[in-house]
């Protein structure tokens, strides 16, 4: 098994020692590591939250005991005997970053350096809610949560918008879903705008433990569950799997998206289990899903089609969000240079269809998604 780590490089808590230190010692190298007004009741913080004071990166000691020595922090645990296999970067997209003190690029190329220093295979991820293509260009994140580049839209075209607004304190909503187009055209804009190695290590969640689960966001609805799974393994980067959305879980009356695991298997949606089981087997063996390339072959109202295609052959994924079903459709593939002849088989149910004149027919589609593999 593979482990990566969790860290918040970007403030520490109140009662952490380096905080008590420059509390008691305006003078001490710690007292550095913070951001004082006024010494010792007015410091900054994240988000203004007191029991959390961000750390400032203009001190050289800090960066020295975080990244840059050899024992610190973020290549220690890379190494023996914790050996772990990476860090996500909690709240990345601010770190280094406080008023006109904007060093942010600075220092995570510096956390990258250190990182591959200590090993070159560590996975470094970053939480970013927000464009992080600026970070994505091969110098510093290897991916980031990607939010913006495959969730949030996903959600948005399946339930309609809704985004949490911080300073107003409330969700800004509206009921009307986007449109396939608006979609389509996020997801390319994003991906186009990094280097297609970073775009197959972007981190692809469905929902997390700062966001309502999947389950909850579409309603129950079965289907669309099985849409959303389908397309999160299939689309270009790693899907990972939040606890609990393997089997059903929806949020918790108190706690959200983090109550705990329901371990009691009598509760489990077990279809659901065994289905993300395929998904995942497939996952691991294909090199197309790992590798291949990636290109939207239809944009309709309520359905969109891509393939995912290399040298060991193509998958095709079809999407469908409306409950009333698509009748009698030829899937045009011709311009995805699919050729007549092809033949494919449904990753589900085994029907095999045959491209002809161009297209796939499609005796129908279903409200959901369903995954083409190319018959050798």
């Amino acid at each position: 098994m593979r482990y990566i780590l969790d860290v918040v490089p970007n403030h520490c808590g109140y009662w952490h020692p380096w905080f008590q230190r420059a509390l008691s010692d305006p003078n001490s190298p710690e007292a550095g590591f913070f951001t004082f007004d006024q010494h010792p009741d007015q410091y900054a913080s994240w988000l203004g939250v007191w029991t959390l004071p961000k750390l400032n990166y203009q001190s050289a000691e800090l960066r020295r005991r975080i990244y840059e020595n050899e024992d610190s922090l973020f290549r220690q645990w890379l190494l023996p005997p914790y050996s772990a296999d990476g860090w996500r970067v909690d709240v990345a997209n601010m770190l280094g970053r406080q008023g006109t003190t904007q060093i942010g690029a600075e220092i995570v190329v510096g956390i990258r350096q250190a990182v591959k220093t200590a090993r070159s295979d560590a996975y470094l991820i970053g939480e970013n809610f927000f464009d992080a293509t600026p970070q994505l260009q091969g110098d510093q994140w290897d991916a980031v949560m990607n939010y913006t580049g495959f969730t949030l839209p996903l959600w948005y075209w399946l339930d309609g918008y809704h985004e949490w607004a911080h300073s107003l304190g409330r969700f800004v909503v509206s009921s009307a879903s986007w449109t396939t187009a608006a979609l389509v055209n996020t997801w390319q804009s994003r991906t186009a705008a990094i280097p297609w190695l970073i775009a197959l290590q972007q981190f692809n969640i469905m929902d997390s433990h700062d966001t309502p689960r999947i389950r909850s966001i579409i309603n129950g609805n079965g289907a669309l569950n099985r849409l959303a799974a389908i397309v999160q393994f299939t689309f270009p980067g790693i899907p990972c799997i939040y606890y609990g959305d393997e089997i059903g879980m929806t949020d918790d009356p108190d706690l959200e998206s983090r109550g705990c695991m329901v371990w009691n298997e009598e509760l489990w949606d077990h279809d659901l289990f065994q289905f993300y089981q395929g998904l995942i087997k497939l996952r691991k063996v294909s090199s197309v899903l790992q590798r291949g390339g990636f290109q939207m072959l239809a944009i309709e109202d309520d359905t969109f089609a891509y393939q995912r295609d290399g040298v060991a052959g193509r998958i095709i994924v079809i999407a469908h969000r409306n409950p009333m079903t698509r009748h009698n459709w030829p899937l045009r593939v011709d311009h995805g240079g699919i050729a007549n002849g092809c033949r494919f088989v449904e990753f589900l149910n085994g029907q095999e269809l045959v491209v002809a004149d161009g297209a796939l027919l499609l005796p129908s589609v279903l409200q959901g998604a369903t995954l083409w593999i190319e018959k050798s």
